[in-house]
C-alpha cells in the first residue's frame, strides 16, 4: 500500500515538473525564474499558446489511456486501443468531407465541427450494435468494419481531392495540440469530465469481467449494460480528443500495460488513476520533444516513438 503512495505521489510531482517544462519549451524558450517578469510578448505566448496546450496535452494523454484499459478490459485483447470501435475513423470520415471538398479550408473550427458529428455518428451506430448484440467479440468485429467503411469511404474522397484542401487534411491525421485555444478547452474538458465520472461508476464493474462474463454475473453485474457503458465512456473520451487534437497513436494501447506493469496488478481502482497520470505524462513529454527544433514535429509521430516498442514488447513478450 505504502509503495502504491509513492508511486502516486512520484507520479503526480512528475506531471507538475512536465506541465512547467512544457510551457516553458518551444521555439522561444521561457525560463521558469522569469514567469513572473514576462515582457509583453512572453506573455502573450504563454497565455495564448502554452497553457492552452499543456492542458489539452494532459486531457488527452489521460483520456486515451482510460479509454484504452476500458477497450482492454471489455475485449479481454492486450492490444486492443481507443479507437478500435471505428470513432478515429468516424472523426477523419467528418474532416476529409469538409477539407477535400474545399469547404474548411483555413478554418480549423469547421474541421473540430466536422471531426465531432463524425465521431458522434459512429458512436451512436457503435452504441446502437452493443445494444442488440451480447458477444464482445461480435461487437470488435462490428467496430472494425464500421472503421473500415468510414476509411475506404476517406480513400474514396482523396482521389478527387485537390492537392491543398489533401495537405489540409494530412496535416490533420497526424495530430496537434496546437489547435486546442481557450475557445474550444472548455467543450474539451466537458466531454472528458463527464467519460471520467462514468469511467469512475464502472470500477467495480471493470474489476469483475477481468474475471469474466460468467464470473461477473455471478456477483450480480449487469454485463450488457456495463458493457454499454464502458462503449459510451470510451468513445467519448477518444471521439473528445480525436475531434480536437486529431488521431493521436499508440498512448491508449501502451500506458495502460505501463499502469499494471508499474503496479504489479490489473485492479482498477489503481490502474485507472495511474493510467490516467501516466498517459498525461507521457504526452507532455513527447510535446516537450517535438517542440525541441525549430519546426514542431506531429504529436503522433513521437507518440509512436514511445508507444510502438511497447507495443513489440508485448508481442515478443506473449509470443
Amino acid at each position: 500500500m505504502r509503495k502504491n503512495v509513492y508511486i502516486f505521489l512520484g507520479l503526480t510531482l512528475l506531471l507538475l515538473v512536465l506541465a512547467l517544462l512544457d510551457t516553458c519549451s518551444g521555439s522561444v524558450w521561457i525560463s521558469p525564474h522569469r514567469l513572473f517578469a514576462l515582457s509583453p510578448m512572453q506573455e502573450q505566448i504563454l497565455l495564448q499558446l502554452r497553457l492552452p496546450k499543456m492542458l489539452t496535452a494532459i486531457l488527452a494523454g489521460a483520456s486515451l489511456s482510460v479509454a484504452g484499459l476500458m477497450m482492454q478490459t471489455l475485449f479481454r485483447n492486450p492490444l486492443a486501443g481507443p479507437y478500435i470501435l471505428g470513432i478515429s475513423s468516424g472523426a477523419s470520415l467528418g474532416v476529409a468531407l469538409v477539407t477535400m471538398c474545399g469547404v474548411a479550408l483555413g478554418s480549423s473550427g469547421l474541421i473540430s465541427g466536422a471531426a465531432i458529428v463524425g465521431s458522434i455518428l459512429v458512436m451512436l451506430l457503435v452504441m446502437m450494435i452493443a445494444k442488440r448484440i451480447r458477444s464482445n467479440v461480435t461487437l470488435l468485429i462490428v467496430g472494425m468494419m464500421v472503421g473500415n467503411i468510414a476509411g475506404a469511404l476517406v480513400n474514396m474522397i482523396q482521389n478527387f481531392a485537390n492537392p491543398d484542401s489533401l495537405k489540409l487534411f494530412i496535416v490533420w491525421t497526424l495530430g496537434s495540440l496546437n489547435g486546442v485555444g481557450w475557445k474550444e478547452l472548455p467543450a474539451l474538458a466537458i466531454g472528458v469530465l463527464l467519460a471520467f465520472i462514468l469511467v469512475l461508476i464502472l470500477i467495480k464493474p471493470l474489476n469483475g469481467l477481468l474475471l469474466g462474463e460468467d464470473y461477473a454475473r455471478g456477483l450480480g453485474i449487469h454485463v450488457e449494460r456495463t458493457r454499454w457503458m464502458m462503449v459510451v465512456a470510451s468513445c467519448l473520451l477518444a471521439g473528445s480528443v480525436t475531434a480536437f487534437c486529431g488521431p493521436i497513436a499508440f498512448i491508449g494501447v501502451a500506458v495502460p500495460h505501463i499502469a499494471r506493469g508499474v503496479l504489479a496488478t490489473s485492479n482498477h481502482r489503481l490502474t485507472v488513476p495511474a493510467s490516467l497520470l501516466i498517459g498525461a505524462n507521457i504526452l507532455l513529454i513527447c510535446d516537450v520533444l517535438c517542440n525541441l527544433g525549430t519546426y514542431s514535429l506531429p504529436i503522433s509521430t513521437m507518440s509512436a516513438l514511445f508507444g510502438a516498442p511497447i507495443i513489440l514488447w508485448i508481442i515478443l513478450k506473449k509470443k
